[in-house]
């Protein structure tokens, strides 16, 4: 028996292997460095009863055909028929961060290489290599054993202007099966579980968390096995290696585990991908507040509206101006011109030069939007090359469009000259990159051409941020996140939807790449009209934007928004270099979270009230990750937002609280009366 560790931030994974392929038989909280591998491995050795075989087929990292559950490799030949390899292991490749678990079978090598990360999570990918070409139905990350002293998992749904819902779904003999065949990371599905133990909250108790790095359609299972062994895989959608071929991998999978709730889940998927995921062009720079005109203007440019609009942004304290759809072709609408990305010059006789310089005189940089993924048939592009798209000439469009197959050369190519052609005539630093429509095959191809277009054009333009925006939140993973510095969470700018989505949302995705705008008074996703103060509230705790007509502020409410910009700017910095941390409110109508700097020596806490409350006061909010013997003093920001109706003494209403962290996290803090669509800010300092 061989045995090995890896340790990551606060966990280990421990290894074992006999002849055959190795096999996870520890993940949890940091082990001893004198821990007794050989031990640990005899430890997780179970026994067998009757109606069993007479060996239990281990659950290796790619569980096997004699496997009792499901395997992590399915493959056939080049014809179809198909193929049930027995791999022995053959080496390990050990370094101090990381091993390889390498495995023959006839004309097969298989590899699993596991690495720990300086940001304290584990990255696990498969790689498949053939003497003659084959075709993969399914190939799973590393497969890593679920919890045990676990009744539920947690899993993600979604839906456009609906992202990021959390689903419970209790554990059960059985699979729980979702595949996003989308040909995006999805809204109804993106790639990632939480695997929380009894007990576990969003501030307290053992979790697990895996976010698959795809964002192509993906599958993840997770099983229970009549003998009671757990295991989660996750891998591309079946089938969505659609040909033969000799050299194949999964997409990495990152694991995070947690002693302190869904929160530190949360706060590690967030450090690593700040950290090691997103290539920040400049990492100093802090993080711009946007100006998007999509929902001022949609496709009616004028450059005197839109000089207009750009000096009101600048007075509120945008620092970013983004030209969204509608420059290009003849884009009048939706139906036609994608693929043609030439200057409209009925819009535009001087193409946007004259923009551009008006925004950059007004102290803003430029940003403009394209959807390069995509074609109109009602395009130039597509009537000289109708055998780019993906997929049959007779499909069902979606949005009036259809999808360019990027797995081919000239494709790429067309598009990277068309785009580097706008990149180099104007001073823009920054790409709204969308994808508004789903494929009509499931093609992994697809994505990893995506992924090749857009390293070519950050290396040939490496000051140029670029935003992940699908429909608003349908392609949301750490894939994508490798080569673009910023989500759209959703298309829906209502800050009561908004509030929920991100809260949940930063259970995966930091602060300083979650796009959030304060949207028109009117929105136009839900028919609201919320409070302007509520609004910018629910953007200053994200990467703050505004995208609605400013010219239709009234002079109170713009007073009220260049406030709270004023001190999104003031606060960045450390709030982008922190971590978010969801709280475990006692009154379901309040979603409450406190946003921590690396250091630990200041935080604010957003609490927003979603709806009415049952009750009649609010009950206490308890905090968390504080140090308990440090004392720290808290003030509520807006105390100006507080109803007619709260008339008692509430101390912070007049002034400051001091109290320590032992106090803060088991008492915790009482907030005043609220009217919903109320966002309470407590900025604190230790003392």
């Amino acid at each position: 028996m061989k045995t090995w560790r890896l340790d990551a931030g606060a966990q280990t994974l421990v290894f074992a292997c006999d002849d055959g392929l190795a096999r996870v038989v520890y993940w949890g909280a940091e082990l001893p460095e004198t821990e007794d591998l050989a031990q640990i491995a005899a430890s997780a050795r179970n026994d067998l009863t009757g109606g069993m075989m007479d060996v239990l087929a281990p659950l290796s990292l790619s569980p096997d055909q004699g496997f009792a559950g499901q395997a992590g490799l399915v493959l056939t030949d080049a014809l179809g028929a198909p193929l049930e390899p027995r791999f022995a292991f053959d080496r390990a490749e050990i370094s101090p961060n990381s091993i390889a678990f390498h495995a023959r079978a006839e004309g097969l090598r298989l590899t699993h290489v596991i690495k720990a990360q300086p940001t304290g999570v584990f990255t696990l990918q498969t790689l498949l290599e053939a003497d003659a070409p084959l075709r993969v139905q399914w190939l799973a990350a590393p497969v890593l054993p679920a919890p045990q002293l676990a009744d539920h998992m947690i899993d993600v749904a979604g839906r456009w202007i609906g992202e990021f819902r959390l689903q419970s779904v209790p554990w059960s003999a059985g699979i729980r099966l979702r595949e996003a065949r989308t040909g995006r990371s999805g809204h109804e599905h993106p790639p990632y579980v939480l695997l929380p133990e009894l007990g576990c909250s969003k501030t307290a108790g053992r979790a697990f968390g895996l976010h698959y790095a795809w964002s192509g359609g993906h599958r993840m299972l997770a099983e229970e096995l009549p003998d009671g062994r757990r295991q989660v895989q996750f891998g591309h959608a079946s089938g969505s290696e659609r040909a033969a071929g000799t050299r194949f991998a999964s997409a990495v999978l990152i694991a995070a585990y947690s002693d302190s709730g869904l929160g530190g889940i949360g706060a590690a998927f967030q450090r690593d991908i700040r950290d090691r995921v997103v290539q920040w062009p400049d990492p100093a720079r802090p993080r711009p507040v946007h100006y998007n005109c999509w929902e001022a203007i949609y496709f009616n440019h004028s450059l005197a509206d839109l000089s207009a609009i750009a000096t009101r942004a600048a007075d509120l304290g945008a620092e970013r101006f983004v030209l969204d759809d509608g420059w290009f072709g003849r884009r009048d609408d939706d139906t036609t011109s994608l693929g043609d990305w030439v200057m409209d010059r009925r819009k535009w006789p001087e193409g946007l030069a004259p923009l551009i310089a008006h925004v950059k005189s007004l102290g803003m940089s430029f940003g403009l939007w394209f959807e390069p993924e995509m074609v109109n048939p009602d395009s130039d592009l597509y009537r000289a090359h109708p055998d780019w798209r993906l997929g049959p000439a007779d499909q069902v469009t979606g949005r009036n469009q259809m999808v360019l197959d990027m797995a081919r050369p000239e494709v790429r190519s067309y598009l990277f000259d068309a785009i580097s052609a706008i990149l180099a005539e104007y001073d823009i630093d920054y790409i709204k990159w969308d994808h508004n429509r789903l494929l009509p095959v499931v093609d992994a191809g697809q994505a990893l051409g995506s992924y090749a277009l857009l390293d070519a054009l950050r290396a040939a333009h490496p000051n140029v941020e670029i935003e992940s925006c699908a429909s608003g939140g349908g392609r949301i993973d750490a894939g994508i996140l490798a080569r673009t510095h910023r989500v759209w969470l959703s298309d829906s700018n209502d800050a009561l939807e908004r509030l929920r989505m991100q809260h949940d949302a930063a259970l995966f995705l930091p602060s300083a790449i979650t796009g959030s705008h304060v949207g028109p008074r009117h929105c136009h996703t839900s028919g609201r009209v919320l409070p302007m103060g509520f609004r910018a509230w629910v953007a200053a705790a994200r990467h703050m934007g505004f995208e609605m007509d400013p010219r239709e502020l009234t002079e109170p409410e713009a007073a009220e928004l260049r406030a709270i910009t004023a001190w999104y700017k003031q606060n960045r910095a450390w709030m982008m270099a922190g971590v978010i941390l969801p709280l475990d409110s006692a009154d379901p109508a309040v979603v409450a979270e406190m946003q921590l700097a690396a250091d630990g020596s200041r935080f604010v806490v957003f609490a927003g009230q979603a709806e009415a409350s049952e009750q009649i006061l609010p009950r206490p909010l308890r905090l968390a990750g504080l140090e308990p013997a440090a004392r720290y003093q808290l003030c509520l920001r807006n105390p100006q937002d507080r109803p007619p109706q709260s008339r008692g003494p509430n101390a912070l209403k007049t002034g400051a609280l001091t109290l320590s962290g032992a106090a803060l996290m088991s008492a915790g803090i009482t907030l005043p009366v609220a009217w919903p669509a109320t966002m309470w800010v407590v900025e604190a300092i230790r003392l």
